[in-house]
């Protein structure tokens, strides 16, 4: 059962992003607890994770810079101003009785840029009739939640911006050689884990470094036991040269004296340790919403069932949104978990679908979630 009293994500309705087809074609997601997307390459699992990242960033202001590092408008809307003028989104929140709803409408500008010519939020509690709708306006090229924020101090705003704010993407993927997660990183960079793991080091010694977090932290060193069994613990230690600055450095067990650096991790151990850290640091921590792209990455088998329960543990205080293409992991959730994500051909758009146990459960009696998505029976593949 959930544990979770945070506002969770009841479903997004989307259209004009990408390849999630615009006006009459919008899609509707509802989403669990746990929602796990599958589906082959180019399906459009990707583009959701990355309409998330635009939200991400147009609450910090940055909606100009998401659009100029995705070469304009023109890349984001589904072919094209051409054929699609307009993103339209719908975003819907519950608490017990209370209904939060963020929507926005997104057109093309001049200089193939984006502005808001829509953008609202409304709350509505089952005791009262009425909805309440907060208008914020067109015309403006950056999210007016922020400025409400200040200028109002409605309590509506407010809490639509915080649940906005933490609804985080994290993609582990880059462990190069030049990787953030692999650098030195300033030690005052702990408020909050970074969307790729940059400032793992320092996050890692402000979950030990105080009394109530400490206990997660050897959580931390546990889970990742499971996977390098001669892992002993993490050496957080300042470098003498700058007191300033963390690598993540670590020792093997029983040995006190060689202290081995990041540059010494597999990639495989390193994403691991940011997927960890992330799913079991304290739950008043974790964001509101946890997305995460592929995070089967690099593990070894054995480690997905264990990355699985660390989803479900997390699940109970936050929501949980995974993209993925593995058979091991998708058996470890429920029907009811999986939507499953298709191309369609004629109408060149992405289509999104949940799966529901009534429809599958006779061919549950003889083979499990993954056969039946290697077989097709589910869809989601080429």
């Amino acid at each position: 059962m959930s544990e979770t009293k945070k506002f969770k994500l009841k479903s997004l309705r989307l259209s004009g992003f990408k390849s999630i087809a615009g006006q009459q074609d919008s899609q509707v997601i509802d989403f669990q607890n746990t929602t796990v997307m599958i589906g082959s390459n180019g399906s459009g699992k990707s583009n959701l994770i990355s309409f998330f990242k635009m939200l991400n960033m147009m609450m910090t202001g940055a909606l100009g810079t998401y659009v100029g590092e995705h070469n304009g408008a023109n890349s984001i809307l589904h072919y094209g101003s051409k054929q699609t003028a307009q993103i339209k989104a719908n975003l819907e929140f519950v608490q017990n009785n209370d209904v939060d709803t963020y929507r926005f409408v997104l057109s093309h500008a001049s200089e193939d840029t984006l502005i808001f010519t829509d953008e609202e939020l409304i709350w509505h509690n089952a005791k009262f009739p009425t909805a309440q709708t907060i208008p914020l306006g067109s015309g403006h090229k950056e999210s007016q939640l922020f400025n409400e924020i200040i200028r109002i101090q409605n309590p509506t705003v407010k809490v639509i911006y915080q649940i906005l704010w933490s609804c985080k993407v994290f993609q582990f993927h880059d462990t190069s050689k030049t990787a953030n997660i692999r650098k030195n990183v300033y030690i005052g960079n702990d408020k909050f884990l970074y969307s790729d793991a940059g400032n793992l080091a320092p996050f890692l010694l402000a979950l030990k470094s105080k009394k109530t977090h400490v206990k997660y932290y050897q959580r931390i060193v546990e889970r990742i036991r499971l996977v390098m069994p001669q892992f002993g613990d993490f050496d957080l230690t300042p470098s003498k040269l700058s007191k300033n600055s963390l690598l993540l450095n670590w020792r093997e067990r029983d040995e006190f004296e060689y202290v081995f650096g990041p540059h010494q991790i597999s990639d495989g151990t390193l994403r691991f340790m940011a997927l960890t850290t992330l799913l079991m640091q304290p739950p008043e921590l974790l964001p509101n919403i946890i997305i995460i792209d592929e995070p089967e990455l690099g593990l070894h088998p054995s480690a997905i069932n264990i990355l699985a329960g660390m989803v479900r543990t997390a699940s109970r205080h936050s929501q949980v949104i995974l993209a993925t293409q593995s058979p091991r992991l998708v058996d470890e959730f429920e029907v009811d978990d999986i939507v499953v994500v298709e191309r369609d051909i004629t109408s060149k758009k992405s289509i999104f679908k949940k799966l529901k146990e009534a429809e599958l459960r006779k061919w549950l009696e003889d083979y499990s979630l993954s056969e039946l998505w290697e077989k097709n029976v589910l869809g989601g593949q080429p």
